[in-house]
């Protein structure tokens, strides 16, 4: 665990950062009102709140991307008014976004420097690009990787790290984090949090954000709350989760894990796997899933869950095995063939899997259902508009109407819209992978009871999570994967994390791990590191 100890003179006159009356609207939208809030040098400042609170909106302001409407920001002893992210790195400022902001087409090295590329005589020095990336990669335990190979071919865990490898080579004065522990192992997590040590005690100010509680008292020194807009207070760290909630939610949570189990053991069986191998990914994978009950996956970032929900989707092709869905045999990489028998998948990456970003919430909602639903071959534009109103009002999508561009709703809303598709497809087999990552506590709780609305109905819920407290709280039965196969499976209410994390750490390649036999060799990649990478038509229910 994070120390912050070693502070020289906490008690000394150390102001950085000072906002006073900001407030920014959006048309007819007034996203904050009022917000006064100052971060110090060598303070983490912790900014919580829920979804669409407008804590995004507040660190576009100071870093750049937005202006205010009214009020002042002061840095540094200077106000300011930058207007673009390039004069708030030149002034001190970086951030770390909750979404990916890498080009995937350039190379490692070219994404952390990017912006800022070393030259001489107006030519680009690639020597230099290399040494200088490699010195920021070996701050985040990145020391290994090969800088010049495409940051698309990466998984989001080592993409989040390369993103905030480029922010430290800003030399920041302030560092704004935007939920960077969301796709990040707990090891990483301990690495990203002695790093915010190191950048502490050189008296770097940090705005830190984040939906997990726990991490609040770990890192933080003072904790801002916004709701609705509102600055409600700001409060020590160390204060009662249970207060945070509720100055957050403006109400009371009772169980973060609502689980409402609905099976015995014997209902259908909705999903069946039988032997999938995808090259040295998935190994002989066995898997069954009934109606009316959570399979939660457990694993480290690399064990190839992501890998299983794709192939079963037909996002992506295996080489050997069966999958059915409700008794139907689906062909391998038929997308489409999945959704019409019953599968939906909820991607880990919902912006570039998961959604268009400039399309509206109603065609995001209806992409997969506008076949079925079509006249003589026309889209039925009302029906679905109806359609996706419906459906979002019962997830509580905050949002304008459902013509508003789904890019300008908060990363919660924007998970409930890929919720709301496969709601709106009534897919009886739901593939969840990461489905709460920047998600608020509130939000969360309201994800969780669709699931319990769903297998209610009678439908089945695989769900990949790095959360183990999830997995742990909202499972049925608990399979952990460990490079590339399942080594295990526990019943929900007998699982401890202990047991898990045995486990997902075990050396599959041991007599006890595989039964006596040796498995082929395991790729140490990330879980969406190795998948093939063809162009994803996951958003719009497209088919290779």
């Amino acid at each position: 665990m994070a120390t912050w100890a070693g502070r020289e003179d906490p008690s000394a006159p150390t102001e950085l950062l000072r906002l006073t009356g900001v407030s920014k609207s959006f048309g007819p939208v007034s996203v904050l009102r009022g917000i006064d809030l100052t971060v110090h040098r060598g303070e983490v400042m912790v900014l919580l709140g829920e979804n669409g609170a407008g804590k995004s909106t507040l660190i576009k302001l100071i870093a750049g991307i937005h202006r205010l409407d009214s009020g002042s920001i002061q840095f540094d002893g200077v106000p300011v008014q930058f207007h673009s992210v390039a004069q708030g790195e030149a002034a001190g400022i970086a951030t770390i976004h909750q979404e990916l902001n890498n080009v995937p087409q350039l190379s490692v090295a070219e994404n952390i420097l990017l912006g800022r590329l070393p030259s001489r005589a107006g030519f680009v020095t690639p020597g230099a690009i290399r040494r200088r990336a490699r010195q920021a990669l070996a701050r985040v335990g990145l020391s290994d990787l090969d800088v010049d190979q495409p940051v698309g071919r990466l998984g989001v865990a080592h993409q989040q790290l390369i993103e905030i490898a480029h922010a430290l080579d800003v030399e920041a004065k302030l560092l704004i984090l935007d939920e960077p522990t969301a796709a990040l192992t707990a090891e990483e997590i301990s690495a990203l949090f002695a790093i915010m040590v190191d950048l502490r005690s050189r008296g770097v100010g940090m705005i830190f954000i984040s939906h997990h509680l726990d991490e609040v008292a770990r890192v933080g020194d003072r904790v801002a709350v916004l709701r609705d807009g509102d600055l409600i207070d700001v409060v020590p760290a160390d204060t009662d989760q249970a207060r945070l909630v509720r100055m957050m939610v403006g109400r009371d949570i009772a169980d973060q894990y609502p689980r409402h189990r609905q099976t015995d053991g014997e209902s259908e069986v909705l999903l069946d796997v039988e032997h999938l191998c995808q090259g040295k990914r998935l190994l002989d994978i066995c898997l069954r899933a009934r109606a009316g009950e959570v399979v939660g996956l457990a694993g480290l970032v690399g064990a190839g869950r992501t890998e299983l929900l794709r192939a079963i989707f037909g996002a992506d092709h295996y080489d050997t095995g069966v999958v059915q869905v409700c008794g139907r045999r689906l062909a391998s990489g038929r997308l489409r063939q999945g959704i019409r028998e019953g599968l939906g998948l909820v991607p880990e990456d919902r912006k570039s899997q998961g959604l268009v970003a400039q399309a509206s919430v109603r065609e995001n909602i209806g992409y997969a259902t506008l076949a079925s639903t079509a006249h003589a071959g026309f889209v039925d534009r009302a029906g679905q508009a109806g359609r996706a109103e419906a459906v979002a009002r019962r997830l509580r999508v905050r949002m304008r109407d459902v013509d508003q561009p789904v890019a300008d709703l908060s990363g919660g809303n924007q998970q409930k819209v890929v919720f709301a598709r496969w709601a709106l497809a009534g897919s009886q087999v739901l593939l969840l992978d990461e489905p709460t990552r920047g998600v608020d506590v509130g939000a969360r709780v309201e994800i969780y009871e669709f699931i319990n609305d769903i297998t209610a109905a009678g439908a089945t819920v695989v769900m990949a999570s790095s959360d183990l407290p999830e997995v742990l709280g909202m499972s049925d039965r608990i399979v952990v994967m460990n490079s590339g196969r399942i080594v295990g499976e526990i019943p929900a209410d007998q699982a401890t994390s202990d047991q898990v994390m045995a486990l997902a750490v075990r050396d599959v390649e041991s007599p006890e791990a595989s039964g006596g036999a040796n498995p082929p060799e395991v790729s140490g990649e990330t879980d969406r590191a190795q998948a093939p990478n063809h162009g994803d038509p996951i958003k719009d229910g497209g088919n290779r």
